[in-house]
């Protein structure tokens, strides 16, 4: 690898940057991104002074690295020796800094959110359409073990003919939520200040690549409903769990609902239905993704794969055989999931960072189309806004804009490669 990416990262909170909780050190991506053979990390930033000391210190004593530290992202922009950067940052300012940063000649790695208005979807869009610049937008579950998986058995024909999609962003944020003051996290104001899927594309973007939206196909419209705001005024209320909520908080009215359900409709048919739950209290985290076609499908709550030719399964029987995907798994596992290193696992969330990563910088060095590019962020990002106008009128059905303007009716082959989706 004799080409070294000189990149930056803008954002050193939770994602890219250090934090001690209960006496152990979480180091980001910050970390991963300087373990690459290939990435020569030139300067960091973020608002916050101690968050960009504690960055830049860490990656001198832990890898012998000097960088350039600052809280202001135009000093990034503006420096000729960064190439490339990795945007961490809050998700309101994601798209004002991309569209910076394109526009400044760099390459652009823009982490996942949701969307403020869908005119700054346009922005982005042909922000990038007129300058050419570089755009991948990091969703890592599209690397996901399980969501591979499933798009190599639709791919294959194995569920036939897909019909429904389903998924959600299941995970008990409140914690995280009622502590954003003393975090200083962004989803706290987020949730005082909107009603709407705020996450949706950790679900629907694997899904998006199984119906092949954007590319043969396109989400068309949707309508969203939401349930009442009770769960964070419970928590902050009776302080529960290991964390101690910020009092201020007690008698905060939320606009979030607690439980988001969003219905999609397709150009060719199929229906998704994408769900947020973060407010109410419940096991781990889980995308609950699901696929249905007219030969078989996968529940991955009951980690349940039914073929209907595969008569080792009894017909009809409704119980879920153990470990049944396996069987499956091991010939339509995805190359990227055979090998497993300390790189991969500790990068974060089982691996999916480290794939999503590796796939920014080999595509970017290569010179490959990206495998998340920009038609993908704007139509996956838009369901948030879109969602929330649905939602203040009643669960209205609100139209879904072809971003592609109608480019996505002849399906463009993509190069296949080790991170092609």
């Amino acid at each position: 690898m004799d080409k070294k990416v000189k990149l930056a990262i803008i954002g050193l909170g939770q994602r890219g940057g250090v934090q001690v909780i209960e006496g152990v050190t979480y180091v980001g991506m910050s970390a991963a991104y300087a373990s690459m053979d290939d990435v020569q990390i030139v300067a960091v930033c973020d608002e916050y002074q101690d968050r960009v000391d504690a960055v830049v210190n860490n990656l001198k004593e832990t890898k012998n690295i000097t960088v350039k530290g600052t809280t202001n992202y135009m000093d990034i922009l503006n420096d000729p020796d960064v190439e490339a950067v990795v945007i961490l940052t809050s998700w309101e300012s994601h798209v004002e800094i991309a569209i910076a940063a394109m526009k400044a000649g760099k390459a652009v790695a823009m982490e996942v959110g949701c969307a403020y208005s869908i005119e700054e979807c346009w922005d982005l869009l042909k922000t990038q359409q007129e300058t050419g610049a570089y755009f991948m937008f990091l969703e890592n579950c599209c690397y996901g073990r399980t969501e591979l998986f499933l798009l190599n058995l639709a791919r294959h024909g194995l569920l036939g003919e897909i019909v429904h999609c389903s998924g959600g962003y299941h995970h008990d944020l409140r914690p995280e939520i009622s502590m954003g003051v003393q975090k200083r996290h962004y989803r706290l104001r987020n949730y005082m200040n909107r009603n709407c899927d705020n996450y949706p594309t950790h679900e629907l973007g694997p899904i998006a690549k199984i119906l092949n939206i954007n590319n043969g196909n396109r989400m068309v419209s949707l309508a969203s409903f939401a349930s009442k705001s009770a769960g964070l005024n419970e928590y902050n209320k009776h302080k529960r769990g290991v964390h101690n909520p910020d009092p201020t908080l007690v008698n905060t009215k939320f606009a979030q609902g607690d439980f988001i359900t969003t219905v999609i409709n397709c150009a060719h048919g199929e229906t998704i239905v994408i769900t947020l739950d973060t407010c109410l209290p419940r096991f781990g985290s889980t995308r609950s993704i699901q696929v249905r076609g007219t030969k078989g499908g996968y529940i991955d709550d009951l980690k349940h794969l039914y073929i209907e030719d595969d008569n080792s399964i009894p017909d009809n029987s409704g119980v879920p055989i153990e470990n049944h995907p396996e069987k499956y798994y091991e010939d339509y596992k995805h190359p990227l999931w055979v090998e497993y290193d300390d790189n991969k696992l500790n990068a974060g969330h089982g691996g999916m960072d480290w794939h999503v990563m590796r796939a920014f910088i080999e595509s970017y060095k290569n010179g490959y189309e990206p495998p998340v590019d920009i038609y993908d962020a704007v139509t996956w990002m838009s369901i948030s806004t879109l969602s929330e106008a649905s939602i203040a009128k009643g669960g209205a059905v609100v139209e879904i804009p072809d971003f592609t303007c109608g480019k996505w009716i002849k399906p463009t082959p993509k190069k296949e490669w080790k991170y092609s989706l």
